[in-house]
């Protein structure tokens, strides 16, 4: 484990930025003949950062770049995987293609409408400011086909949350600011806003967040709810209800195991063990049992007082959604859940 107190942590670029990079090194070489060893590029916030140019190949009217994603130490699914940029000249103005391993968009309500490739907003910026720039210094027209690749990306995007908020077929192009910042809850919260849209979108009527994957297939399997229903929550329930505040689904279910959903109760909303802590005393009040306050975990508590003490955490859980995201618009329920998955307490339904 690295102790963040003495180790100052590597940050790391984004898939976005890589691609840039790519697409810069291959159109030095479309345009002035000779690839780069490394490449600099200039990101949204002025960092400077250069990439080492890992692969490379042309032909008579295209040329190739990799460029391999370092993501510091941030615990990136992409880390080392190999990002390449194609470029060829095109009919008309710069178009962008998905290659091997590059998501298409499937579902609306994501930030690139459907039938495009999974390149963000920022990253196509990106990479069109680098084609007008590179144009000017080649005195070339800047009409270019950029086609991205990741060799790799559809196993790769089985392990994150493209396959619910229908990417098919590979990775997503990322980033806002180029920078990987090492552990950063964002990009987690960010997919969890991105699945609300893509619910809300598609007309979804019922969602779910849950705090791991035993209560994501209790609470499906209960409610029947397709997958881009199910929202990833984890624990960052405030980054989701926040979100959910201004953009409201019609009903909401919150589930997950005892520990997670006494922290909800006692009005946590960041469910990290790192973030926030049962207070056992309260709980005790809760239980009306004392010997709840020497437990060592809520699961003890709930092995001392039984079904009563999980009934009252799902009801407290429940009244501190109610009082704080409250809504005309939302209703609320909560499914707490024991280790094997089965439902212990519920409340609201």
């Amino acid at each position: 484990m690295i102790d963040e107190t003495t180790t100052e942590l590597r940050r790391g670029w984004t898939t976005g930025a890589c691609a840039t990079a790519a697409t810069k090194a291959a159109l030095m070489r479309l345009w002035g003949g000779a690839f780069p060893r490394e490449v600099g590029i200039t990101l949204p916030k002025g960092e400077t950062p250069v990439f080492p140019v890992v692969f490379a190949e042309a032909g008579d009217d295209w040329a190739r770049v990799g460029i391999t994603k370092d993501a510091g130490d941030d615990p990136d699914v992409t880390h080392g995987a190999l990002i390449v940029v194609t470029v060829s000249a095109s009919a008309g103005g710069i178009v962008f293609r998905a290659g091997e391993g590059v998501g298409m968009v499937t579902k609306a309500g994501l930030p690139i409408g459907v039938g495009e490739p999974a390149i963000n907003p920022v990253p196509r910026e990106m990479m069109i400011g680098v084609v007008h720039a590179m144009a000017d210094q080649f005195t070339q027209s800047p009409d270019i086909k950029i086609e991205v690749s990741v060799p790799g990306g559809r196993d790769l995007a089985l392990k994150t949350w493209n396959p619910r908020l229908g990417i098919e077929g590979g990775i997503s192009i990322l980033g806002t600011t180029g920078v990987v910042r090492p552990f950063s809850c964002a990009a987690w919260i960010a997919s969890i806003h991105r699945g609300i849209d893509v619910a809300r979108a598609e007309g979804l009527l019922h969602v779910a967040g849950c705090t791991g994957a035993t209560s994501e297939k209790t609470v499906q399997a209960l409610y029947d709810l397709p997958d881009h229903a199910m929202l990833d929550m984890g624990d960052f329930a405030g980054g989701m209800l926040k979100y959910l505040l201004k953009h409201p689904i019609g009903r909401v279910t919150v589930g997950g195991g005892i520990g997670k959903m006494t922290k909800l109760a006692q009005g946590a909303v960041d469910l990290h063990s790192g973030r926030s802590q049962v207070d056992f005393s309260q709980l005790a009040d809760m239980a009306g049992d004392r010997r709840v306050a020497d437990a060592n975990t809520a699961l003890e508590a709930y092995e001392i007082c039984g079904a009563a003490l999980a009934d009252k955490v799902a009801m407290g859980a429940l009244a501190r959604l109610e009082d704080r995201f409250g809504s005309p618009d939302i209703s609320f329920d909560i499914v707490v859940i024991d280790r094997k998955g089965t439902i212990i307490a519920r409340a609201g339904a």
